[in-house]
């Protein structure tokens, strides 16, 4: 989770490979879902729709990457996820409305406060040593 701009995807897109995963980008979902409202009720949907995409492939016994902004204990209470990997790499994303309401997050496994090219490399090699 982290702000838009963060690397989010960045680092998604390099732990896919490593963990085996699958995996899950917001902007994808949403336009699959043709959901491009961002109000607070449709965060919560899309905390939801993210959830549940992440169970499915759970249950079929995958390890599941879903990068997306998370911007709430809400949200982030609705998506439940196993491990939080936060990228607290900017101060604030390019969107005002999405900077105003987005929430730290207390409780994170990871924190990545830059981007680098070993930053996946560490994070994968610990979460194939707890799964």
């Amino acid at each position: 989770m982290g702000l838009p701009g963060s690397g989010k995807t960045y680092l998604a897109e390099r732990l896919q490979p490593l963990l085996n995963a699958a995996w899950y980008n917001a902007d994808i979902v949403r336009k699959m879902a043709n959901d491009w409202d961002f109000s607070p009720e449709a965060r919560i949907r899309q905390s939801l729709r993210m959830r549940n995409l992440a169970d499915f492939e759970k249950k079929q016994g995958r390890i599941v990457i879903c990068d997306f902004v998370c911007p709430t204990k809400k949200t982030k209470d609705n998506f439940d996820p196993d491990i939080t990997i936060w990228m607290n790499t900017i101060e604030s994303g390019r969107y005002e409305d999405t900077n105003k309401m987005f929430e730290e997050p207390k409780e994170v496994n990871f924190v990545i406060t830059e981007m680098n090219d070993n930053n996946h490399k560490i994070i994968s090699k610990k979460i194939l040593n707890h799964v």
